[in-house]
């Protein structure tokens, strides 16, 4: 199982472990050791958590908070308060503990301190009014993202799975209609 982290934002990230949420929903994270696993891979999170079934619990009541918020603003909605709740209470905990050493950057932490940096970050990123947030631009893919990119032109969360997906169809689909003009179809 591949984890994407496209997103610009490490919350965002994490909300976007559900894929295609407008058709037939794919949960990357559908047991406590598949966070472990995302925790590990995600760069601004210690190498190493445990996950017990609450916390993973309250992992998954982050995620679904996170994300309902950032479809709020990029739709121009109200926060619900139950989302804000969820995220504030998140981000109210303890941080993961960061040091610096010779081989660079150590961070550790339990899930509660990864929920904490996890619900910041995603504050961050919902309360910064020039924050480009968009939507993957692949009907399929319903990943959030912020848009950094020069003059926000930013199409897809990223190249190698959406961007190259629309690019090929497209291309596909080109070269049928080329065929068919020519009287090859």
């Amino acid at each position: 199982m591949e984890f994407a982290f496209v997103s610009g934002n490490p919350a965002l990230d994490l909300a976007g472990t559900v894929g295609s949420r407008r058709g037939e929903p794919v949960d990357l994270l559908s047991v406590p050791a598949d966070l472990e696993r995302w925790v590990a891979q995600c760069d601004e999170l210690p190498a190493h958590v445990t996950v017990e079934t609450a916390g993973f619990e309250a992992a998954l009541a982050l995620r679904e908070a996170v994300y309902r918020l950032a479809l709020d603003r990029l739709l121009g909605r109200s926060f619900a308060p139950g989302d804000l709740e969820i995220v504030n209470a998140a981000a109210a905990g303890p941080v993961p503990k960061v040091e610096l050493g010779h081989a660079g950057l150590r961070i550790s932490g339990d899930l509660p301190s990864v929920l904490s940096h996890l619900a910041r970050s995603g504050i961050a990123a919902l309360a910064d009014p020039a924050a480009c947030l968009k939507e993957c631009g692949r009907p399929d893919c319903t990943r959030l993202y912020l848009d950094r990119s020069r003059g926000a032109r930013r199409t897809w969360c990223g190249m190698d799975e959406c961007g190259n997906r629309v690019k090929a169809a497209a291309y596909r689909a080109r070269r049928r209609a080329s065929a068919t003009a020519d009287g090859h179809g």
